[in-house]
């Protein structure tokens, strides 16, 4: 890969992964709700998850959108009602009583499963591969992915210890409901490009 395609790349890898979106805003929840340490599978899951993700773009899945449109409205449908289903999990992961939350962080398999509905990860893989892995060899396939591995997981646990700190303010029940409703607020809001393309 010539160095100006891979600086272009690791910017966008970058810019596209520490910007809000689906995984950030849930990790943001999870380290305000159960803390940085206990949401590191979600980190690995989303991390992992969307590298094996761009390989499987980059080796054959783009063909399918290409030869199957219908494919990819199914995806659209899938991943929005997905997306409104942790929204209400999100929103109703307030304290029962002391500092003890309901629920548990997602897990490195939901969360890298969770790449394959989100809207925001394929609009990534999609255009990474398209722009920045000129006759999708497999080299650089690979170049694309590693370059996301290496930039994804330390741009996405940002929100996730940005979340743990700001537990320290969310230490009365109402204000951490608050904060949860906003958040699975804010997920919903993250749809509207989705529902309505510009």
């Amino acid at each position: 890969m010539q160095p100006d395609l891979l600086l272009a790349l690791m910017l966008f890898a970058f810019v596209s992964s520490i910007t809000p979106g689906p995984n950030n805003l849930m990790l943001l929840a999870s380290g305000a709700n159960f803390g940085f340490r206990r949401s590191i599978p979600h980190m690995l899951g989303i991390g992992l998850g969307f590298v094996f993700m761009v390989l499987m773009v980059g080796v054959g899945l783009i063909q399918i959108f290409d030869a199957y449109p219908l494919s990819y409205s199914v995806l659209k449908v899938g991943s929005v009602a997905y997306l409104l289903f942790l929204a209400w999990k999100i929103a109703n992961a307030a304290p029962a009583r002391g500092n003890t939350a309901r629920g548990t962080p997602m897990t490195f398999l939901q969360a890298a499963a969770f790449q394959w509905v989100n809207p925001k990860a394929w609009a990534m893989a999609l255009t990474a591969i398209s722009a920045y892995a000129p006759g999708q060899t497999l080299a650089a396939i690979a170049a694309v992915a590693i370059v996301f591995g290496a930039i994804n997981l330390p741009s996405v646990s940002t929100w996730t210890l940005l979340g743990q700190q700001m537990a320290r303010l969310l230490t009365n029940p109402r204000r951490l409901a608050l904060f949860n409703w906003t958040m699975a607020l804010l997920l919903v809001a993250s749809l509207y490009p989705v529902i309505w393309p510009a």
